[in-house]
């Protein structure tokens, strides 16, 4: 079973201590929200969880190993990364973009299987490009594109998914429905996930745990009910959130100036 673990895991960005002290652990089946504020850490911390970047203190650890005690082939189908942004530099088109998260499987084969392409085929189709497989990348509009570096995502397969604002750039009915497909992988396929949003309803909707990054070192986890108050969320973002019951639902809002 999917475990990730930091023991008094440290970051900083220059003189700035983003974060200090991080116990926290994530097991199979939790949706994990990071809530912060611009330059409060998300970002750094979803790199470092990936491997992507030096820590200043602590560890983090993967079904209890270190990150360092991974060789990359095997982390790269234990846990997979979706960044905010991408530059298409090449005019891939979009199933050979897709095909290229399938690496990890590769092993001793050179040339994509039929699993492969059916797998990639798949992805596409759960979040709805599949008609976009032949296209140039670069044609793609920025929705189009975000769809397309999920359904990369998917096809990696991993059970620990690290997303840095998944639903960035979605309309309306794709975010829902993409935020609704990660946890579905939580609840069906005992998935963990790790997601940084700034739609704190949606998230809610979604999450079954919070993380809050206050910007100075400091945080609050756990489940997403305990975590997600008017006032750790007011001290989390820097504004005041009023939090209001429609029917069963909790709805959070900015309260005027």
């Amino acid at each position: 079973m999917m475990k990730l673990q930091t023991s008094q895991l440290a970051l900083t960005m220059g003189a700035r201590q983003l974060l200090a002290g991080l116990d926290w652990q994530v097991n199979a089946g939790e949706c994990w929200c990071v809530i912060g504020r611009n330059g409060a850490g998300k970002s750094t911390l979803l790199r470092s969880l990936a491997g992507l970047r030096d820590v200043s203190g602590g560890t983090i650890e993967i079904n209890d190993k270190t990150l360092a005690q991974w060789s990359l082939a095997a982390l790269s189908k234990v846990r997979s990364f979706l960044p905010q942004g991408r530059n298409d530099a090449f005019a891939y088109r979009v199933i050979e973009t897709v095909l290229c998260a399938r690496h990890p499987y590769h092993d001793a084969s050179y040339w994509d299987s039929d699993a492969d392409l059916q797998a990639a085929y798949d992805a596409l189709t759960e979040v709805d490009v599949a008609e976009l497989a032949d296209r140039d990348v670069r044609s793609l509009s920025g929705g189009e594109r975000q769809r397309v570096a999920i359904a990369a995502l998917l096809a990696q397969d991993t059970p620990l998914m690290l997303l840095d604002e998944p639903a960035n750039a979605l309309d309306l009915a794709h975010q829902v429905s993409v935020m609704q497909l990660f946890a579905q992988r939580c609840q069906t396929r005992q998935y963990a996930v790790v997601m940084v949003s700034h739609d704190l309803n949606l998230s809610y909707r979604i999450a079954s745990h919070a993380l809050l990054l206050m910007g100075d070192g400091s945080w609050l986890a756990g489940s997403a009910a305990e975590i997600m108050t008017e006032t750790a969320l007011s001290r989390c973002l820097g504004h005041p959130i009023e939090v209001f019951m429609h029917g069963d639902q909790r709805l959070f809002l900015p309260r005027s100036a």
